[in-house]
């Protein structure tokens, strides 16, 4: 018998050597069935592996059965939720499977989500409903097409028992789902030490993420350097996460400290979603009621979120370092922003002047006429035409003649500055505006219907075609075909 190639890796001890202080050592749940419903054969390259020498039962046996060849663990963390300090929280359904060197040196987890309880289930089952799953594979895959620092989704498999949810009908569907992921280390491990004034795990823990995931600082010989260009770095990945949220029009939802990666990547993707119309002030969650992580809101949220995480780095670091760290976060952050929202617009660059105008500009036409964000950009890719540089009356001409009176005068002083900015470019420069336009502005968006319409065939008839062909689009989401 050939043996399971997941089996077979050489799995890397990296967060287990720092001891159990950091975890406690779990079992899986036995589930009484294993479906495979989705395996990402993109990953598989990335862990030296061929899909076509991965049977569906290698992804069962090792994802869904959980043969292991190395300790789960469920990590501990704490973390601010809503702004409240909560010292219950920790791996409550999930563990770290394993930690596996990808070809490209790059030190993966393997961490589940649903796979049974924990020390830190608080009444919980530790399960993942198979919604939930499909769903989180659905973010991940959309956002990592659009160029979203984001994990990825290795594996769901349906588990076969019946649970009970509040936010779904129920009796639903069970599943379990292996997030692929630079680190499972989150703001909210550091606080936790901070908690329980243990300085002394805490110098251990940021030396261990130095040397995995910002190996790059290791050659700074003063440890206080060292970590200081660690958070100053950290606050710049998180601005520009934070800026790829927002140019794609993505509502992370509940960003909390717990859901925040050391590494600056996106995940644990819960009631998210795209917006439809531009409104700064949608709200994913829907117990999200005073509306604290509103698609507007991420910026500064994210910045408040870093600021609480200096709270147990002073444990190690001095303050001044941290607030040198912190503060360029708004200028990385609307730096990040411009250029997406300039591509979206056509422009890889323009003069500081021009572009900022532009994007003001953009921003509240979208807001006041509260069109559909992505169908802006989807009717200025096609529209797009190098007659738009003879004068502003060509410029998205079709969308003029079908907007209101109060449309039309906001759409005038946008078209009338668009351009202004043409006209700063060369003839060559012109033709790039086209070809900007179609790689920054995406065909297929994953708004909330579309998950909807491919859910219930699942429900009614067990039909999953819906959700392949829907997840085939949007990992080609610029893709016309």
């Amino acid at each position: 018998m050939t043996e399971n190639p997941f089996l077979s890796l050489t799995y890397e001890p990296a967060l287990e050597a720092l001891g159990e202080d950091y975890y406690d050592i779990v079992a899986a749940a036995d589930f009484p069935q294993h479906n495979l419903r989705f395996r990402n054969d993109a990953l598989l390259p990335r862990l030296g592996l061929q899909p076509k020498t991965v049977d569906d039962f290698d992804f069962i046996e090792a994802f869904g059965q959980f043969q292991q060849r190395s300790p789960l663990l469920a990590l501990r963390y704490h973390g601010y939720q809503f702004g409240d300090y909560n010292s219950m929280l920790g791996d409550g359904r999930g563990f770290l499977y394993g930690q596996v060197r990808g070809t490209d040196g790059i030190l993966y987890d393997f961490g589940t989500k649903g796979s049974g309880t924990t020390p830190y289930s608080r009444n919980g089952d530790g399960r993942l409903t198979l919604k939930g799953g499909v769903r989180e594979i659905l973010a991940a895959e959309a956002l990592h097409a659009l160029g979203v620092n984001t994990s990825r989704c290795l594996s769901l498999v349906e588990t076969g028992e019946r649970l009970w949810r509040g936010d779904e009908p129920s009796p639903t569907r069970s599943s379990v789902m292996v997030r692929f992921s630079q680190s499972h280390i989150r703001f909210g491990t550091f606080e936790r030490l901070h908690y329980l004034g243990r300085g002394d795990l805490m110098q251990p823990l940021l030396d261990h993420v130095i040397e995995i995931y910002y190996a790059h600082l290791l050659p700074l010989q003063d440890p206080q350097e060292r970590y200081g260009q660690f958070y100053a770095e950290l606050v710049q990945r998180v601005a520009q996460l934070a800026a790829q949220w927002m140019s794609v029009g993505f509502c992370h939802a509940v960003l909390n400290t717990d859901n925040m990666s050391i590494t600056g990547e996106s995940f644990d993707y819960g009631p998210y979603a795209f917006m439809d119309e531009f409104d700064p002030r949608f709200t994913a969650a829907y117990f999200d009621y005073g509306r604290r992580y509103s698609y507007g809101n991420q910026p500064r949220v994210c910045e408040w979120n870093l600021g609480m995480l200096q709270k147990p780095l002073r444990l190690i670091m001095e303050a001044e370092a941290l607030e040198t760290g912190l503060a360029p976060y708004r200028e990385h952050y609307y730096n990040a922003y411009r250029q997406r929202m300039l591509a979206k617009l056509g422009f890889e660059d323009l003069l500081p002047e021009l572009g900022d105008e532009l994007l003001r500009l953009t921003l509240e036409l979208l807001e006041k006429t509260h069109v559909s964000y992505h169908d802006f950009f989807t009717d200025l890719t096609g529209q797009f035409s190098e007659q738009w540089c003879h004068g502003p009356e060509h410029i998205l001409q079709a969308t003029a003649n079908n907007s209101d009176n109060d449309a039309t005068t906001l759409l005038e002083a946008w078209r009338l500055h668009y351009h202004t900015c043409l006209t700063t470019l060369s003839a060559a420069d012109v033709l790039q505006v086209g070809r900007c336009l179609q790689q920054s502005n995406p065909v297929i968006v994953l708004l909330r219907p579309e998950i909807e319409a491919i859910w219930e065939p699942i429900v009614a008839e067990d039909n999953w075609q819906p959700f392949y062909e829907l997840l085939a689009k949007v990992q080609q989401p610029f893709n016309k075909g």
